[in-house]
């Protein structure tokens, strides 16, 4: 068994985790030992993008479809040097 140190816990959230472990019937420490079981064992949530998150909002309300306008010009590198910002 490993053993954890918590440094700088907020003086509410040590006050909730006390009464928390009481109303459980629990050690402070088995309490702790208790919400990290049950937060750990969820499955991970699958990462998503900003992109991801514009899309699904949409999404819910139907979509939002854009007019994509049509490229004019051939694409072309950027150009960096001064003279060219005229």
């Amino acid at each position: 068994m490993s053993t954890l140190t918590i440094r700088n816990l907020e003086p509410a959230i040590k006050d909730k985790l006390r009464m928390s472990a009481a109303t459980h019937g629990r050690s402070m420490e088995e309490e702790v030992r208790t919400i990290l079981r049950s937060v750990l064992s969820q499955p991970a949530k699958p990462a998503t993008g900003m992109g991801s998150r514009i899309h699904a909002r949409f999404a819910a309300i139907g979509g939002v479809m854009l007019e994509v306008p049509a490229r004019t010009a051939a694409p072309r590198a950027a150009s960096f040097d001064n003279e060219a910002q005229a």
